[in-house]
């Protein structure tokens, strides 16, 4: 069985609802928060492959991964991966649909971590600068790390900007060696 495929199956069914009932961008936000669920809770994998819990508290625990107030549509289509006893493949059916998701609103998934905190004109130019590249419309996920020094490292698609000051200095460094 190919659970990529039976995965992406899934997920496109399921952009296709959303996108018919206008509930996409919901949907979308269901599939993130349930990864975040995951990725969070390690034993929730665990929980939901479990043949012990019936199919009622398998949706219950699927619905609260969610955030609890998840669309109509999300809710539903829950139900039908249940009942078809797809719940073990619910973490690559989620990716998948976010994967779809993004390519068919040309979003673009950009990480920006600086040395410390930005002001919102500054990250609002280096979002303008991705979206220019891209031709798309940025989703920015930004993480503060000190030990960067200063500087920034930008990261969408395959591209990598570093243009932090340890890593000038470790440029620097390996050249005097």
């Amino acid at each position: 069985m190919d659970l990529g495929l039976i995965s992406v199956r899934y997920a496109r069914a399921l952009l296709k609802a959303g996108i018919e009932a206008g509930v996409s961008d919901r949907v979308y936000n269901d599939m993130l928060t349930m990864l975040e669920s995951y990725a969070k809770v390690p034993q929730f994998k665990a929980t939901i492959d479990n043949p012990m819990l019936s199919r009622q508290q398998k949706e219950d625990l699927l619905i609260a991964a969610a955030g609890g107030a998840s669309c109509e549509l999300t809710r539903t289509f829950f139900g039908l991966v249940l009942k078809e006893g797809r719940e073990r493949i619910m973490q690559f059916i989620a990716n998948s649909f976010i994967t779809l998701y993004r390519k068919h609103n040309n979003l673009i998934s950009a990480k920006l971590t600086t040395a410390t905190t930005l002001d919102s004109q500054t990250e609002a130019k280096l979002r303008r600068l991705v979206e220019s590249k891209t031709n798309g419309t940025v989703e920015f996920k930004t993480n503060v790390k000190p030990e960067l020094i200063g500087g920034f490292v930008l990261e969408y698609d395959t591209y990598r900007m570093d243009a932090s000051v340890k890593s000038q200095l470790n440029t620097i460094l390996s050249q005097l060696n």
